[in-house]
């Protein structure tokens, strides 16, 4: 499988992700890494700003693969092949805004670190 393809389906893996969220077959921590990648794979706020030249790209490139291979692995295979049969037939995950909430307090609370710190 060369690169290209190794990335559609990490893409495509992250509706069987959602699904698996709700499996109770899943250890907790896989749960809890399992949401911050939907989180984040749907939220329109990156780690890294997109205008950054060369970085902004690195989460899309490596930071978010890695975290859905890891998730992956986290989770159980039988568990996982049944969400990525249910994912296939969800033709469109809705972004909702909701999923970018935690990042944009996370950015409001490190702005506001920020902000203290400089002006007081």
């Amino acid at each position: 499988m060369n690169l290209k393809d190794r990335a559609r389906q990490l893409m495509r893996d992250i509706p069987a992700i959602m699904i698996a969220l709700r499996d109770k077959q899943i250890p907790i921590m896989a749960k809890v890494l399992a949401g911050l990648v939907v989180v984040y794979a749907l939220s329109p706020v990156d780690l890294i700003p997109d205008f950054i030249p060369v970085l902004g790209y690195l989460d899309d490139i490596i930071i978010l693969p890695a975290l859905i291979a890891l998730t992956i692995k986290m989770i159980p295979a039988e568990v996982m092949n049944k969400c990525r049969v249910e994912a296939e037939g969800i033709s469109k995950i809705t972004k909702n805004w909701f999923y970018a909430i935690p990042f944009v307090i996370i950015w409001i609370l490190i702005l506001l670190i920020i902000y203290i710190k400089i002006f007081s």
